[in-house]
């Protein structure tokens, strides 16, 4: 029994992970179980999915642990929800967390262990979690979803505390996880660690009736990066540095007419190959156990998948895209005259 049906990109890299408990059936292939074929059906059916993201900055001192916790609850107006059950509020609330915690030994311990001269960067004390989902998600069940995760994997190893945030359209959760473990083991966060969290995250959410799912962008015919969604949000706000620099040197290609090749570009068209090549074989055993309308789902799954892009194609498109919307408002404004 193979165990687990795995679509690879080679280096052993998963980038169709249908699921586990697969059987071999009377002719000795490989067979979906039941939770396979859920599986299926909501990626096909194109089920929202989570996000599970690490913020990595800061969070190797107390001062800085300190300004995120007073961030993260908008300095005492939003409630810290606690594993221990309590909701801390008000003026003052992180610093009474962080002392219960006992972060200013933990900030202290490595310090005194370090020899004269050596310059590596102190561990962290704590490690910041983001979950999010979706506009439109009910916020409670999101955070509820996040409880019940943190109460199952970190439990009584990892001291941790979340706060809801729902100031922007999709509903998140920060949550602050104790980085040292009450058996003084240190939690060490992984891409590993990070796929199980999202498959975790997400059925915790479909435990509170909430539609969600967790499988490899790849999978969906995602190729651009997730980072550009974010940075394109910030430069609308005039935030971000990158994409306005990118986005410039993009234009001027364009204007020249001459764009250059972007490195990685076979890659990605070779992902989306193996991809497709993957769905089919989904598609065939579907057939053969008797999922004909699901097999039909996964043909028109992969005929709407998106166009492969590189990065600077993503935003040559967003630059004509910009420029599409400015035409027609100066058109209705001269109109308007």
């Amino acid at each position: 029994m193979m165990g687990r049906l795995r679509i690879n990109l080679g280096g052993g890299l998963a980038l169709l992970d249908i699921g586990s408990y697969a059987r071999p059936g009377p002719s000795g292939r490989e067979r979906f179980s039941p939770g396979q074929i859920e599986l299926i059906s909501r990626t096909v059916n194109r089920t929202p999915e989570v996000m599970v993201k690490m913020l990595n900055r800061g969070g190797r001192n107390l001062a800085a642990v300190r300004r995120h916790v007073d961030y993260l609850d908008r300095e005492g107006a939003l409630p810290i929800e606690t594993d221990d059950g309590q909701r801390l509020q008000g003026k003052g609330a992180s610093r009474v967390l962080l002392d219960d915690w006992d972060l200013d030994l933990e900030e202290e311990r490595p310090a005194a262990d370090l020899k004269p001269r050596q310059t590596r960067d102190p561990p962290k004390l704590v490690h910041k979690v983001l979950f999010s989902m979706p506009a439109g998600t009910p916020p409670k069940k999101v955070l509820a979803a996040a409880k019940n995760f943190a109460r199952e994997e970190f439990g009584a190893k990892y001291r941790y505390a979340m706060v809801l945030h729902t100031d922007e359209p999709h509903p998140h959760v920060h949550m602050v996880v104790k980085a040292m473990g009450d058996d003084g083991k240190r939690l060490n966060i992984r891409r590993d660690t990070l796929r199980h969290w999202r498959t975790e995250f997400a059925r915790h959410l479909r435990g509170q009736g909430v539609a969600a799912n967790a499988t490899e962008r790849a999978g969906r015919g995602v190729t651009t990066p997730r980072k550009l969604d974010g940075i394109h949000r910030a430069a609308m706000r005039g935030a971000s540095t990158h994409y306005r620099q990118r986005a410039q040197m993009v234009a001027r290609e364009i204007a020249t007419g001459r764009i250059k090749a972007e490195s990685g570009r076979e890659r990605l068209f070779e992902t989306r190959r193996r991809v497709i090549q993957g769905w089919g074989q989904v598609a065939e055993e579907l057939t053969a156990q008797g999922q004909r309308e699901l097999a039909l789902a996964v043909g028109g799954f992969v005929a709407r998948m998106p166009a492969v892009q590189t990065e600077k194609e993503w935003i040559r498109d967003r630059l004509l895209e910009q420029s599409k919307v400015r035409h027609r408002e100066e058109r209705a404004r001269s109109n308007g005259r």
